[in-house]
């Protein structure tokens, strides 16, 4: 009974400003949620390749197969997003093993909570992400 609740209350944990920026619990709440992330897009990943396999008919009718052939090509570059970001996932649970996780890459500044919350793979602080993205579309136009 101590152990499930003791669960129950991690699970209920949410990082605050409050605290130590990056401090234990905060880390291993990001750890989990990058984890469970990251399951959640494998499980996926193993339902869709189960569908194609099943889906492998031939379709006698002209538009069931093309219909067929474009559902299949939009669920392959899905996967192969969620490809991209497990390796961002991946990255992210790096930089929490190495101790740099929720700062910075540009300025070193943390990140901010709202943001990790909301992007838990991010590497900018949120003024630091709005000039990359200015400067990409600067040169972008060019």
């Amino acid at each position: 009974m101590q152990a499930s609740s003791v669960q129950l209350i991690e699970e209920e944990y949410v990082p605050s400003e409050d605290e130590p920026f990056m401090n234990d619990r905060q880390l291993e709440y990001f750890k989990r949620k990058l984890l469970n992330w990251k399951e959640d897009i494998l499980r996926e990943s193993r339902e869709t390749v189960t569908h194609l396999q099943k889906e492998t008919e031939n379709h006698p009718d002209l538009a069931d197969r093309a219909s067929s052939e474009t559902d299949r090509a939009l669920e392959l570059r899905t996967r192969d997003r969620q490809r991209k970001l497990i390796s961002k996932i991946d990255e992210a649970l790096r930089r929490i093993e190495d101790g740099v996780y929720g700062y910075c890459e540009e300025t070193g500044e943390p990140i901010g909570l709202a943001r990790l919350q909301a992007r838990p793979i991010a590497t900018l602080a949120l003024e630091a992400q709005e000039r990359h993205e200015r400067r990409e579309r600067v040169h972008r136009d060019d």
